[in-house]
């Protein structure tokens, strides 16, 4: 990343902070000791980097940190003096995120178990980031619907900052909003559940100078 020519430019998020970057490569020449497997092949390259970085944008035990987070906040916030975990419209809400992040958690100790017997987990790697990226945004969408008007200040300057349950939450859910959309959309990722793990139809591909055919491989 010191090569003459690159040129790193920070893009903020929804959240304020620059999270990610736009990446410029103006004349760089890369030494062949530099090159990672071989001379054009950087598209596969990229291709496994992204698959791990799937596996790793999904931490189970997010997901079971933020619900007890998540049951306190419905303990402690309050309408006419009723916790809102009392009220069912609420705790319906919170018990169906639970089923799904414990089916979430055992899934992920299955997978580490599978590997060691050298058996492919298949399609149980594929759902991994869909489900887990959009399970903590859900997580963090009830927690801002629970503050309500209390959710609406937020102040992302700094750490120290991003403490206060507002500004908290409300990161989460914005920052978890890129996460789904990061690494393969989730439509992307649907598509590739489909394509490779069920074995469905591919999409159809517009081939150069001829009309639109169904790619089959």
């Amino acid at each position: 990343m010191s090569a003459p020519g690159i040129e790193v430019r920070p893009l903020a998020t929804m959240t304020g902070h620059a999270t990610f970057n736009e990446v410029f490569f103006t004349d760089v020449r890369v030494p062949v000791d530099q090159v990672v497997l071989c001379r054009g092949l950087g598209w596969r390259v990229a291709n496994v980097t992204l698959k791990h970085e799937r596996m790793l944008l999904d931490d189970a035990n997010k997901p079971v940190r933020r619900l007890h987070k998540l049951r306190g906040l419905l303990e402690r916030t309050r309408v006419d003096g009723v916790p809102l975990i009392r009220m069912a419209q609420w705790r319906d809400r919170l018990m169906r995120l639970q089923g799904e992040v414990l089916a979430a958690k055992y899934h992920q100790m299955r997978l580490p178990s599978e590997a060691a017997r050298g058996q492919d987990s298949g399609l149980g790697l594929l759902v991994v980031k869909y489900y887990g990226s959009t399970l903590a945004w859900r997580l963090a969408a009830l927690a801002v619907d629970a503050l309500g008007d209390a959710g609406l200040p937020y102040e992302p300057h700094d750490d120290v900052a991003e403490d206060d349950p507002a500004t908290g939450w409300t990161a989460d859910y914005m920052y978890d909003l890129g996460l789904i959309i990061g690494g393969g959309s989730s439509d992307i990722q649907k598509n590739i559940i489909a394509e490779r793990g069920l074995g469905m139809p591919r999409e159809p591909r517009w081939p150069q100078g001829g009309g639109m055919t169904w790619n089959s491989g």
